[in-house]
């Protein structure tokens, strides 16, 4: 089945085309990520997808529905959307926030049900925050906080999880619990993740397939061996590149050249072995 589905989509600010004419789908329960240079699109396309934002054109499905036809409240019991960053400096703890992501299913009164609490509480033993339950947003420390609201997202109980970026700011023990999260919950749930990432190497590692994006349009799409290869990665990042397969097997490893290796043929320098 497929989860999303997107026809030539476009989009620009003012006369600055942002996205031009990027299709592709997602089917239900992958790991699709999207990746590319700064300014190529990612995250205008990431909140087309999330109804934030209208394409100017072109066509969104999801779950074989135009994206246009869902109320907003349908829409959030649908899908949920974890922005790049979000203000952890608010009075609320772990539990309350949490529980924020029950609001599309709680009737107008808002009042929390024995449903609504014990998802919460799942949502909060599945991210591994549970201990931090009454805890304040503010004394967090950022890892803490991005899997709170990845809970919150949970909490939902969507169909499709969408993620900006969520490892941008973490250490790298942080960004493993998060994507090693988003794998089980991929497993465990059926969840379809779609998540922005600049990292590359995250991406091969993690990702059932790629979207590489420049300049607002589609330079390649398909799994991590197809789409992370050195001709492509340096037409898109326009820098000398070396891609290898993992020392942990099964696909392709991505490794900077800094240029004292590189020498003045950045184009000869980029290579797979």
């Amino acid at each position: 089945m497929i989860s999303i589905e997107t026809d030539r989509i476009q989009y620009a600010y003012g006369r600055q085309t942002v996205l031009d004419g990027v299709s592709f789908t997602v089917r239900q329960g992958e790991f699709f990520i999207i990746i590319g240079p700064n300014g190529s699109g990612k995250t205008t396309l990431m909140k087309l997808l999330a109804g934030i934002e209208t394409p100017q054109s072109g066509r969104i499905a999801l779950m074989n529905r135009p994206l246009s036809q869902y109320h907003r409240r349908n829409l959030a019991r649908t899908i949920a959307f974890v922005p790049q960053t979000i203000s952890g400096d608010f009075p609320f703890t772990v539990r309350e926030v949490v529980l924020l992501g029950r609001s599309p299913h709680q009737g107008l009164l808002g009042m929390v049900s024995r449903r609504d609490a014990d998802m919460a509480r799942q949502a909060l033993a599945f991210t591994g925050v549970d201990h931090l339950a009454d805890r304040k947003m503010h004394q967090l420390s950022g890892g803490e906080r991005q899997r709170v609201f990845i809970a919150r997202a949970i909490c939902q109980e969507p169909a499709v999880l969408f993620l900006d970026e969520p490892t941008a700011s973490l250490d790298i023990a942080h960004q493993g619990r998060v994507m090693d999260l988003m794998e089980q919950l991929k497993y465990e749930k059926g969840t379809t993740i779609v998540m922005v990432s600049h990292d590359v190497n995250l991406a091969a590692m993690y990702g059932d397939s790629l979207l590489l994006l420049k300049n607002g349009k589609v330079v390649s799409m398909g799994n991590p061996g197809d789409v992370l290869t050195y001709r492509t990665l340096e037409n898109a990042y326009g820098c000398p590149l070396l891609v290898d397969e993992s020392p942990l097997g099964g696909g392709p490893r991505v490794t900077l050249v800094p240029k004292r290796y590189a020498g003045g043929d950045t184009h000869g320098a980029g290579r797979e072995t």
